[in-house]
């Protein structure tokens, strides 16, 4: 009775080219993989942040002092990010054209929403980090698998035109081996592209929640504008 080949055994005994694009497919099925875990823990540990940001805006906390809190953390080496950083840039741009008592309103609002879009694209930057990657990765993986596949069967029908004997058993190790690419390339596209998808949809989710923050923001400072330059009007 003949000796069954394991799989790696059919690793081992492949050719070089079939062994090369083993190679870079559990290379690329790796770093995939350690970026998932890290877009994973990233837009959770976003996710929390925002709740808690949005809960303290909502407090009713006066924004200077909500300001003057993310000063404060930022100099003991907190990284803001997220929907505080839009706040951020929004209000600190806010507080220096209201000093420029020649730009009415309408020009204060546009000021702080140019800003808060600017911090706005990064933090979408942010979320989308390694998602390129994972993208190629879920494409391109079974098509390198697949040349692996083919090159493997190529590389044993060459072998059986020298044979004497002619059969299955002759060709069927070399087949397996070549095989294996292809399963490769399937091992490591799909959890990339199941991860691109369900990342991509969290992203989406995110960019929508600061686009609705960033208008009612804008409502809250345009009444404040207005109040701003009533009074100053009134003192005029």
């Amino acid at each position: 009775m003949e000796e069954q080949l394991g799989l790696l055994d059919l690793v081992w005994n492949a050719s070089f080219t079939v062994q090369f694009v083993m190679a870079i497919l559990l290379l690329a099925s790796m770093v995939s993989w350690y970026m998932i875990v890290n877009r994973y823990l990233y837009l959770r540990d976003a996710n929390d942040e925002m709740y808690r940001f949005e809960e303290r805006f909502w407090s009713g906390v006066d924004l200077s002092q909500l300001y003057r809190e993310g000063n404060e953390r930022a100099a003991d080496g907190y990284a803001i990010l997220g929907m505080e950083s839009i706040f951020r840039a929004g209000f600190k741009e806010f507080s220096r054209l209201v000093q420029q008592s020649e730009m009415d309103s309408e020009d204060l609002i546009e000021g702080a929403r140019r800003a808060m879009r600017v911090a706005a694209m990064r933090e979408e930057e942010r979320l989308e980090r390694h998602l390129a990657f994972l993208a190629s990765v879920g494409s391109t993986s079974p098509y390198i698998g697949l040349f692996g596949t083919v090159w493997g069967i190529m590389h044993s029908f060459r072998g059986l035109a020298n044979s004497t004997q002619a059969t299955l058993a002759t060709v069927a190790p070399g087949i397996s081996e070549a095989l294996v690419a292809t399963a490769m390339g399937l091992f490591a596209a799909i959890p990339a592209v199941l991860a691109y998808n369900r990342f991509s949809s969290k992203v989406e989710v995110f960019v929508n929640r600061y686009d609705t923050f960033m208008d009612e923001f804008s409502g809250i400072l345009h009444r404040q504008a207005f109040a701003v330059r009533s009074r100053e009007k009134k003192a005029g």
